[in-house]
C-alpha cells in the first residue's frame, strides 16, 4: 500500500494529439511508485519555471525520471543533430535539466531510468552515442519488435554489478537479468558518476553520483516494467521508496 505522507515527483513528457498538447507520463512507471516504492506519483509538467521547481522539491520527498521515446537533443552534450539522434522533446529536456540538478542539490533521492538516465549523465557534462548497435563489437540494445509488451520489456541479458557499489548493496554483487529497449547510450562519463554495471559489451547500464550522500541512481533498463514478478527490480523500488522515506522523515 502506498504511504500517501510520501510524494514522489515524475517530470512530464509533452505530447500531442487530438488538437491538445498533453503533459504526461508512463502509466508504469506511476504504477510502480505506488506499489513498490509505496509512495504516490505527482506529475511535474514541463510548463513550470525554475522557480516553480524549487516550490516542488519543497514539497516532495523524491524525483522518479522516466524513460521515453524522445532523445535528449544533442545540442545539451556539444553535437550536432542529426535524423539519427530524433525524435526531440525540448520542454522535457529543460525540465529534466534543472530538476536533476536541483534534486541533487537538495540531496532528494533520485532515481533515472532509461532516458532519464541519459538525462543525469548529460546533466552533469557528459555525453551520449546514438544507434550504439551499428558500433563495431557492440550488442543491438534496441527492443524486439513485437505487438506485447512483455514480450518487448522480456529480460535479455546479463549486467555485471560493481562489487561493493550502491547497485550492488540493493541487488547483491554479480549479474542481474535486464531488459533492453534503447538505441543510445552514455559515451562520455560524466565528471560525479561513477560506473555500477555494465553490459557484455562494456554499454554503462548504471550509475551513481558519487558524492550524493543519498540515494542517486540511473539505469539504462526498465525495472518498473517487473516490479511484481522480478526480485531485483522489486528491490530497486523499494530501495528507493525507503530513501524517499528517510528523506522525508529527517526533513520532518
Amino acid at each position: 500500500m502506498p504511504d500517501h505522507a510520501t510524494l514522489i515527483a515524475v517530470p512530464a513528457d509533452v505530447r500531442r494529439f487530438e488538437n491538445y498538447e498533453w503533459h504526461a507520463a508512463p502509466s508504469t512507471y506511476l504504477a510502480a511508485i505506488l506499489e513498490a516504492a509505496g509512495g504516490v506519483p505527482v506529475i511535474v509538467p514541463a510548463l513550470v519555471d525554475e522557480g516553480a521547481l524549487d516550490l516542488v522539491l519543497a514539497r516532495v520527498d523524491g524525483v522518479l525520471v522516466t524513460g521515453s521515446a524522445s532523445n535528449v537533443h544533442p545540442s545539451r552534450y556539444g553535437v550536432e543533430p542529426t535524423s539519427a539522434h530524433e525524435p526531440f522533446d525540448p520542454a522535457r529536456d529543460r525540465l529534466t535539466e534543472a530538476l536533476i540538478r536541483k534534486a541533487l542539490a537538495r540531496e532528494v533521492p533520485l532515481l533515472a531510468i532509461c532516458r532519464g538516465h541519459q538525462e543525469l549523465n548529460v546533466a552533469l557534462g557528459g555525453s551520449l552515442a546514438t544507434e550504439i548497435q551499428d558500433f563495431e563489437g557492440r550488442m543491438d540494445h534496441r527492443a524486439p519488435t513485437h505487438p506485447e509488451q512483455d514480450a518487448r520489456f522480456a529480460l535479455r541479458h546479463p549486467v555485471a554489478v560493481e562489487p561493493g557499489g550502491r547497485l550492488a548493496a540493493i541487488v547483491g554483487d554479480g549479474a542481474v537479468e535486464v531488459n533492453s529497449l534503447h538505441r543510445q547510450a552514455i559515451d562520455r562519463l560524466a565528471e560525479g558518476l561513477r560506473v555500477e554495471a555494465r553490459a557484455p559489451d562494456g554499454t554503462v547500464e548504471a550509475v551513481s553520483v558519487a558524492d550524493a550522500p543519498g540515494f542517486a541512481l540511473g539505469l539504462q533498463w526498465h525495472p518498473e516494467y517487473w516490479v511484481l514478478s522480478d526480485p531485483a527490480s522489486r528491490a530497486i523500488f523499494e530501495a528507493f521508496g525507503a530513501a524517499c522515506r528517510a528523506y522525508r522523515d529527517a526533513r520532518a
